[in-house]
């Protein structure tokens, strides 16, 4: 059915399908490899979406490997197609055989319009503890836009999946330097990353400087330990920037002001954080407790 274009010929694809549905009679969610349901939705065909929807095609249908229409839409930004899916009835919380979301898969893609359709409409954050995360995933490809979003939505910063670490430490290992801001400023905990190797311990393996300097403008223990007893700039690269910014850093002690910043921060409490433009304070103090 790939490749066949124009209202005839989906009128076709759309008889053979519901022709073969009825002889073989198995439930089209079980057996169906691709619908002209999911092409429609994945190509962004929104007025093929709704004629097949009037004309009864099941929203819900999925493949072998348990994708629907709505996984389609999502992955490819379709917002208009995945909101029509939705108000017929769609499952936003649609599992794939591998635990794939259409959450996660419109946070794979940066697609923060979809991502808001499917929050707005129930999606949750996350349906098992082993399952794939959006908000991992949206970290470790730099959706810094898709990331916010999910943040103000609700979603935990410091979401631990024993396999992965944190957010914070995906987006570290990664190298993305705006999402681990973006976490960071969001109250994420700058020490938890996973198991004991903490954020600083991967951006200084990953010789990343600009967020090894991020983390420890955020308060990172420089002498924190991982499973092997070594220190971040013990897990550094030899003779490289970071290991060099690290053994600097030990050697000279923390402003009073960035100490006063800590505390500060810290007394308010993550959940407070937004709250700061609101404080009645100058605004350079605001910008300041923002480390912008």
């Amino acid at each position: 059915m790939k490749g066949v274009q124009g209202d005839d010929a989906e009128d076709d694809d759309l008889n053979v399908w519901n022709a073969s549905a009825v002889i073989l009679d198995i439930d089209q969610g079980s057996w169906a490899d691709r619908s002209p349901l999911h092409e429609a939705a994945s190509q962004g065909r929104l007025l093929t979406v709704r004629k097949l929807i009037s004309q009864g095609c099941n929203v819900n249908v999925l493949t072998i490997d348990h994708v629907s229409p709505l996984h389609e839409a999502s992955l490819s930004d379709h917002v208009a197609c995945a909101r029509a899916l939705i108000e017929a009835g769609a499952n936003v919380n649609v599992t794939s055989i591998d635990g794939i979301t259409p959450l996660y898969n419109a946070c794979a893609s940066d697609s923060v319009r979809c991502a808001e359709v499917l929050l707005e409409n129930g999606a949750k954050f996350q349906v098992g503890l082993f399952q794939p995360s959006p908000i991992h995933v949206a970290a470790s490809k730099g959706c810094h836009a898709t990331l916010e979003a999910l943040i103000v939505w609700g979603a935990d910063v410091d979401y631990d999946i024993p396999h992965m670490g944190t957010p914070l430490y995906i987006a570290c290992v990664c190298k993305e330097f705006l999402c681990a801001r973006i976490l960071l400023n969001r109250g994420a905990n700058v020490h938890k990353g996973r198991f004991l190797e903490t954020p600083l311990h991967a951006a200084a393996q990953e010789d990343c400087t600009e967020i090894v300097k991020e983390l420890l403008a955020f308060g990172a223990d420089v002498n924190a330990k991982n499973h092997e007893m070594k220190r971040p700039v013990e897990v550094a690269p030899p003779s490289s920037l970071a290991e060099g910014f690290l053994l600097l850093y030990e050697a000279v002690p923390r402003p009073l002001s960035q100490l006063c910043r800590l505390s500060i921060r810290n007394r308010m409490g993550r959940s407070r954080l937004s709250l700061i433009p609101q404080l009645h304070l100058p605004s350079t103090l605001k910008k300041f407790l923002q480390y912008q």
